[in-house]
C-alpha cells in the first residue's frame, strides 16, 4: 500500500527536487525512479506504478492542485454547467506521461517482479470530484447521489469510461496487474453500495476482462465490512485488499475462498517501536491467511513517518515465516 511513499529518505530527496506533486506523477525519470526506490531496498514480489488517482479528473480537464499541509484541492464539479466542462478530448494525451513510465518500468523491473497498475475507483474519485478536496462526512457527494441521481450517475459513467481506458492503456504498456482503490466505499448504505460501488466496478472489471481477460484484477473496498462479500461476489475482481478492521478469520472463511486475499497488518504496528508486536502480528495474518491464495500487504498506506529498518524486518520476517 502506497509503496513508494514518503518513508523512504530518497523518496523525499527525489520529491524535494519537483515543482510539486503532480510535477513528480508526471515526470516518467522521477516517476520511475521512486517506483524503482523501495524495490532497491527491500526486493518487494511487485511494484505499484507510482502516481495518484487524481491525474484522470486532472485529465478530464479538472482543476487539481496538491498542496503542502493540506491536500488535493480541485474545483468542485456540483452542477450540470460544471460536469459538461470535463472532456475525454485529449484524455490520453494528457496521460502520457504516466504511461511513459509504466513502459519504462516494464522493462526496468526484474523479470521475477510483477508490475501492478492502478486508477482509483469511480465512487472514490468522483467524492473528490464533488466535494473538492477530502471529506469526512461526503455531504456533497451523497447529497448529489441521493438528490440528483441521474447527474450523479452521469459523472460516474464518465469514471467508468474514462478509467477503463487508462487501465487498458497501462496493461498495454506492460502493466501485469490492476488494482482499483476504492477508498471511500465504507462511506455508503447497502443499497447505495451497490449502486455506486459494486456496479461502476463491475463495469471496469468487465472491460479490462474483455479486453485481457487474464489480467488479475485486485479491489480494494475500504472500510465495507460484512459488504466485502457481495462485492466479491458481484463485481468479478480476482483478489481483495482486506482493510485493517476486517475480521481474518471471517474474511478466510468467507472470501477466500471465492478470491484471493491481501492485506492488512495494521500500518501503526510499523512504527510503533514495538517489535515483539510487530512480529506476532505478522505471523497471526501468515497463519490464518497461508492455506489459501494470499498476498501479504498493510491494510492501508503506509506512513510517512515509518522507519525504514521496521520495513525491512517486515520483509525478512515474511521471507522466513515457516508454517
Amino acid at each position: 500500500m502506497r509503496q513508494a511513499g514518503r518513508y523512504l529518505p530518497e523518496y523525499r530527496e527525489t520529491r524535494a527536487s519537483t515543482s510539486g506533486f503532480l510535477d513528480l506523477c508526471y515526470s516518467p525519470d522521477k516517476a520511475t525512479e521512486v517506483t524503482l526506490q523501495p524495490l532497491r531496498r527491500y526486493g518487494f514480489d511487485a511494484a505499484i506504478l507510482f502516481s495518484d488517482i487524481l491525474v484522470v479528473p486532472h485529465a478530464l480537464g479538472q482543476n487539481v492542485s496538491f498542496r503542502e499541509g493540506e491536500g488535493p484541492v480541485l474545483q468542485p464539479v456540483r452542477t450540470s454547467e460544471a460536469f459538461e466542462a470535463l472532456t475525454l478530448d485529449g484524455f490520453q494525451d494528457r496521460l502520457a506521461p504516466v504511461l511513459e513510465t509504466v513502459h519504462r518500468l516494464s522493462s526496468a523491473i526484474p523479470k521475477t517482479t510483477a508490475l501492478i497498475g492502478f486508477a482509483g475507483s469511480p465512487w472514490t474519485v468522483a467524492t473528490y470530484m464533488v466535494e473538492g478536496s477530502g471529506s469526512k462526512d461526503f455531504i456533497a457527494t451523497k447529497q448529489m447521489a441521493y438528490g440528483q441521481p441521474d447527474l450523479f450517475q452521469r459523472l460516474i459513467d464518465l469514471l467508468v469510461q474514462a478509467t477503463g481506458d487508462y487501465l487498458i492503456a497501462q496493461i498495454e504498456k506492460g502493466a501485469e496487474a490492476i488494482q482499483l482503490f476504492d477508498s471511500w466505499a465504507g462511506v455508503l448504505p447497502e443499497d447505495q453500495f451497490k449502486r455506486w460501488v459494486i456496479d461502476p466496478t463491475r463495469l471496469l472489471v468487465q472491460r479490462l476482462k474483455g479486453a485481457y481477460p487474464n489480467i488479475p484484477v485486485i479491489g480494494f473496498p475500504r472500510g465495507a465490512g460484512a459488504l466485502y462479500l457481495p462485492y466479491v461476489e458481484q463485481t468479478g475482481v480476482d483478489a481483495v485488499s482486506l482493510d485493517t478492521g476486517i475480521p481474518l478469520a471471517w474474511a478466510v472463511k468467507t472470501l477466500q475462498p471465492k478470491v484471493a486475499l491481501q492485506g492488512n497488518l495494521d500500518p501503526v504496528m510499523l512504527l510503533a517501536g514495538n517489535f515483539t508486536a510487530l512480529d506476532a502480528a505478522i505471523d497471526r495474518i501468515l497463519a490464518l491467511c497461508s492455506n489459501g491464495r494470499f498476498i501479504f500487504n498493510l491494510g492501508h498506506g503506509i506512513l510517512p513517518s515509518t522507519p525504514p529498518d521496521a520495513v525491512g524486518r517486515l520483509v525478512e520476517r515474511v521471507r522466513n515465516w515457516a508454517r
